[in-house]
């Protein structure tokens, strides 16, 4: 069972809970956690109180309750610490159109969390709940990033990340008493495990090619003065410049949809119309369940495949939601829409898919580095496919004895 630690405002530890379940979910969508704890095992949590399985970002402050007495059980959750970020809004200095940063990608993140979580002036001794982190990644911002007007820390965070290769990694540290905050290198793990429905692996996958494409967004102005701007998604994914481009409509094709962002200029509404029609065309949906095995972070690359379908799938992850019940844990992730679908009946057949172990135990060695690297118990190690080799490393030299 997971060690799920209770402890007071302030960081303090007071106790392992004793749980019937636990549902944790976070990502770009839902970021909350609930702790299910039978009537007569209860004790009591308080407001503030922390919920957290240390070493990882599953949990936060306890902020919710809800008792059932016909089933004997009392739920406790609130919002993760990701959550949190999600709910500070970077702002613009005065006299500045847009919030912008630049020098080291830890320094950054440990300067913005700072500002969103400063210390409380009435109690300077409480220890803060989110830090950032002292230690340096060697990569620096050199130019003013700018980030969307009134973006969410956790957002505008995310994108600067992205935009070099890192992705935003979050841990409780109980000798900090914080969830700390710092960036890490995307890891795609497509090149090393590859995850198939003949494991304990279930694919959900809907694509969905009837979104909007056709977005007319209304700005400034007033009836024929309004500022009237038309944009159009291609089938690649982009989206027609409107300076150059002359709408037309009619077509069996065109799904339109009306954006109303009253008062906007035209170049605000824009950038808020393209956001929009990014949203509005995405509805295709990806999600992968998966029981043991990885314990895979948002924002590295995971890539599975469907031998009936002969589909194989490679994106980032967005979400997951963390379970446990009846002594099991299980993962389910929510890629990004940003997905690489391609057809690939046979592992080896595509020579962008690395090819895998499919059949045969991992090796004791192959199988302590991974453990090592990623986090694999012994016991999980039977539901994860590990390549037996690096499928993209140079050919090495044979040696004379």
């Amino acid at each position: 069972m997971d060690n799920v630690i209770v402890a007071d405002k302030y960081g303090i530890e007071d106790r392992t809970a004793i749980f019937t379940s636990y549902d944790m979910e976070i990502g770009d969508e839902d970021n909350s956690f609930e702790i299910l704890i039978k009537r007569q095992e209860y004790e009591r949590v308080r407001a503030w109180d922390r919920i957290y399985i240390p070493g990882t970002e599953y949990g936060g402050f306890c902020r919710r309750w809800e008792t059932d007495t016909k089933q004997g059980t009392i739920t406790v959750g609130g919002i993760t610490w990701r959550g949190m970020l999600k709910h500070k809004i970077i702002q613009p200095a005065s006299g500045q159109d847009y919030a912008t940063d630049t020098g080291e990608l830890n320094a950054i993140i440990k300067r913005r969390i700072e500002e969103a979580f400063p210390i409380d002036p009435y109690n300077v001794a409480a220890i803060k709940p989110i830090i950032g982190t002292t230690e340096s990644t060697g990569v620096y911002i050199t130019f003013n990033r700018a980030y969307k007007r009134y973006c969410t820390l956790l957002d505008g965070l995310e994108e600067l990340l992205k935009s070099v290769g890192y992705r935003l990694n979050i841990e409780y540290d109980q000798i900090q008493r914080a969830a700390v905050v710092s960036a890490k290198k995307i890891v795609d793990y497509s090149k090393s495990v590859d995850f198939s429905s003949d494991m304990q692996v279930n694919y959900h996958v809907r694509e969905v090619q009837d979104g909007v494409n056709h977005l007319i967004c209304l700005g400034a102005g007033e009836l024929r003065n309004r500022t009237v701007v038309h944009l159009w998604m291609n089938d690649n994914g982009s989206v027609d410049d409107p300076n150059y481009q002359t709408a037309t409509s009619g077509s069996v094709a065109e799904i339109a949809e009306v954006y109303d962002y009253a008062g906007a200029e035209r170049e605000d509404l824009i950038n808020s119309g393209i956001e929009r029609l990014k949203e509005e065309a995405e509805l295709s949906k990806y999600e992968i369940t998966i029981s043991g095995g990885m314990d895979i972070p948002i924002g590295d690359i995971v890539g599975g495949r469907d031998y009936l379908s002969g589909l194989y799938l490679k994106a980032p992850i967005a979400g997951k939601i963390i379970r446990w019940e009846k002594g099991f844990r299980t993962i389910e992730y929510r890629v990004s829409n940003k997905v690489e679908l391609v057809e690939a009946a046979e592992p080896g057949d595509d020579p962008d898919v690395p090819p895998v172990l499919l059949a045969a135990s991992p090796l004791k060695e192959a199988v302590k580095e991974t453990q090592a690297s990623n986090d694999i118990s012994e016991l999980d190690y039977k539901n994860t496919y590990i390549a037996e080799e690096d499928p993209y490393a140079e050919p090495a030299e044979e040696v004379e004895e």
